[in-house]
């Protein structure tokens, strides 16, 4: 498993620099086909990027943006991803992107598994990923212990998982990893100490321990204290 880890000598560059990258890559995408697929993660890492991002100068109409994963929450809740997307990633000229939802109103994510599925797998794969790193070394929800983790990192996982996990307040939802690690351009986003040992610490370690480790090869890696 090999990837590539960029340091930066400080956030502010980070950030200019992922966005730069990450609309480069739609670029790509877009010349080589009619629609790409954006998924990135929620939390509060991401969002100086997706403010600088939703100003690139490409065509947006064409691009459908998901998340890794969402908290089986309504929109409206404090607690969903997706509230932050609309307020930070789908604004100035990103406007134009079509979502595609992660969560519906049902009591539980299992039961809405194949209808939010479907409009995702018409357009995969995708075409870039971004994505986080918790210190446990989850990513998306894939969380070591996780209840649907084995199904998850199986080779003929489906598209998207319920996953309920320790410590974790809700049920989630999540693309598994055949989906995450099939995107063509791959990045994963990291901030500070803790998280940069705990990547270093993947090394060696099974996907069970690691689940990042179903996702780095071929990966960019962005980090800055």
């Amino acid at each position: 498993m090999t990837y590539e880890f960029i340091e930066y000598p400080d956030r502010e560059m980070l950030v200019i620099d992922l966005a730069n990258q990450l609309a480069g890559d739609l670029r790509t995408a877009l010349s080589h086909s009619d629609r790409a697929v954006l998924s990135v993660p929620g939390g509060t890492s991401p969002g100086p990027i997706f403010d600088d991002l939703c100003a690139a100068d490409l065509d947006w109409a064409r691009v459908d943006v998901l998340l890794n994963d969402e908290r089986w929450v309504p929109e409206d809740h404090e607690r969903s991803n997706t509230a932050l997307l609309r307020q930070r990633l789908l604004v100035d000229r990103a406007a134009s992107a079509r979502y595609l939802p992660l969560y519906a109103p049902y009591p539980e994510p299992d039961d809405a598994l194949a209808e939010l599925a479907k409009p995702i797998e018409e357009e995969l794969p995708l075409a870039v990923l971004l994505l986080g790193m918790g210190a446990d070394r989850h990513t998306a929800s894939l969380f070591p212990g996780a209840d649907q983790l084995d199904a998850a990192l199986a080779h003929d996982a489906p598209t998207l998982l319920a996953m309920r996990a320790p410590g974790a307040p809700e049920p989630r939802i999540t693309l598994s990893a055949p989906v995450l690690n099939g995107a063509l351009a791959k990045h994963v986003l990291i901030f500070g100490a803790e998280k940069r040992e705990a990547l270093e610490s993947a090394r060696g370690l099974s996907v069970h321990d690691a689940p990042i480790n179903a996702v780095l090869d071929g990966a960019k890696v962005h980090w800055a204290a």
